[in-house]
């Protein structure tokens, strides 16, 4: 705990003491006391603790319960500020029901655990919902073979399409062997695709335009690890369970105007 937070603390209970100090209550001012005064506030507010540290406890709790409610403001604005890169880019894959009552935004990379983890219960959710608009964000921060696998399955869907996409996307997240040029043709042929075309397409520089702005979008959304999603208004960050997801969105469809 850093000391402005101490001293904040500390003002609060005393001021909820009634330790009788001669200033008015929104004058006390710890850096303001002399020394003596200092000493003696400071050992009745150790005393008081000591004998009730549920005290320090709750005062804790609301202090990151308004911080965790500053975030969640902060995040939000973040969204409403980049709601067309998010909703509208032209980047990216748009899957479910694209006239879905809910818009869901996963940030994810092929190499990630947890996105693996989460992409089989993303699919049950949007399937067993039916009213879900879902797009996926390439968003590779987990090294060269995650830029690799993201670069392949944009250019799928530059080559080949949305459908084709979905295939290879699906595809990447099962996939347990290195990620190389031969074994993603490999991959390709596997799911009936002719790799030729594809391959050749990973040169556009719409490939590297894609991951640059996702990039740059997560970056100002304050986005770091994968999974991440957006749901609505909503910035989620990291893993979240079906039953989660499925709260998330019921509560979203409960508040909307």
């Amino acid at each position: 705990m850093t000391f402005p937070v101490l001293n904040r603390l500390i003002v609060a209970v005393g001021l909820c003491l009634g330790l009788g100090l001669a200033v008015p209550a929104a004058a006390i001012d710890i850096d303001d006391m002399s020394d003596a005064e200092r000493a003696a506030f400071r050992s009745e507010i150790r005393a008081y603790l000591l004998e009730n540290p549920e005290v320090l406890m709750e005062a804790i709790a609301v202090l990151e319960s308004r911080q965790n409610a500053a975030e969640q403001e902060a995040a939000m604005m973040a969204v409403a500020a980049n709601s067309e890169a998010l909703f509208n880019s032209a980047f990216d894959y748009v899957g479910g029901n694209p006239d879905g009552d809910i818009v869901m935004v996963e940030f994810l990379d092929y190499r990630c655990s947890f996105c693996r983890r989460a992409h089989p219960e993303v699919a049950e959710l949007v399937e067993s919902d039916g009213n879900i608009r879902v797009i996926v964000k390439e968003f590779p921060i987990l090294g060269e073979q995650s830029v690799l696998a993201s670069q392949f399955a944009i250019a799928t869907r530059i080559a080949l399409g949305d459908e084709a996409y979905a295939l290879v996307s699906d595809a990447l997240m099962t996939m347990r062997s290195d990620v190389t040029e031969p074994a993603l043709a490999a991959l390709a042929q596997d799911n009936g695709l002719d790799p030729a075309p594809i391959l050749a397409a990973m040169d556009d520089p719409l490939v590297a335009q894609t991951i640059e702005y996702n990039r740059a979008l997560a970056q100002r959304l304050g986005i770091s690890g994968t999974p991440s999603f957006v749901f609505e208004d909503q910035l989620v960050p990291g893993y979240v369970p079906l039953d989660g997801m499925i709260e998330i969105v019921a509560n979203l469809r409960a508040t909307a105007p």
